[in-house]
C-alpha cells in the first residue's frame, strides 16, 4: 500500500495567470492528481463570449470568479460575477455564462466525474453505461463531458474550445 497523500501547494493564480498568454482561452488549469476524489478547471472566457445554457444532471459545481467580470444566468435571474464572487451551481438547475468586456477567468470544483464507458456485458449493470456511439461527436475531446447543445463553440464544462470539426 502507498504512503498516504500529504496537504501540498498545487498553485498560486495570482502567480500563475500573469505567465499564461491572455490570448489563451479554455482551460488554463486542471487539477491532474490521480487519487483525487475532485475534479478542478481553471478556465478563461474571451471578452463578451459565453457558455451556452447548459442542465449538469450529475454534480452540483462551485464556481469561484478569479478574474474579469460576467454574468450567471438562470431560468429565473441573472447575477452579477466579478473576482471573487462564488456561485454554487446546484445539479440539475439550468446556468450559462456570460463574460464581460474583459473577459472572465474561473474555477470550478466538483466531484470527480467518472469516466465514460459503454455497456456491452451482462456482468455490466444494465442502468450503468456510456454514451450511445452516434453522439461521440458531442462529447469534448478535453474533458469527455457530453455537449449539452451540438453548436456550442464552448464545452460548457471545461469552457475548451469546441473544434470546428466537431461543430458540423
Amino acid at each position: 500500500m502507498s504512503a498516504p497523500e500529504k496537504p501540498r501547494l498545487l498553485v498560486s493564480f495570482d502567480q500563475y495567470l500573469p505567465y499564461v498568454s491572455s490570448a489563451q482561452t479554455g482551460a488554463l488549469w486542471k487539477l491532474a492528481e490521480e487519487r483525487r476524489q475532485l475534479d478542478a478547471n481553471l478556465i478563461r472566457l474571451p471578452p463578451d463570449s459565453g457558455v451556452a445554457a447548459h442542465v449538469e444532471n450529475s454534480l452540483d459545481v462551485l464556481l469561484l470568479v478569479v478574474a474579469g467580470d460576467g454574468r450567471l444566468d438562470s431560468d429565473d435571474e441573472q447575477l452579477a460575477l466579478a473576482a471573487g464572487s462564488v456561485a454554487w451551481l446546484p445539479r440539475s438547475s439550468r446556468r450559462a455564462l456570460t463574460a464581460g468586456a474583459h473577459g472572465l477567468v474561473y474555477l470550478t470544483v466538483h466531484a470527480r466525474r467518472p469516466g465514460l464507458s459503454i455497456a456491452g456485458t451482462a456482468a455490466v449493470d444494465p442502468q450503468e453505461g456510456g454514451e450511445a456511439p452516434c453522439s461521440l461527436d458531442r462529447v469534448c475531446p478535453e474533458c469527455g463531458t457530453m455537449r449539452a447543445e451540438s453548436g456550442a463553440p464552448f464545452c460548457a464544462w471545461c469552457g475548451e474550445r469546441v473544434s470546428a470539426a466537431s461543430e458540423a
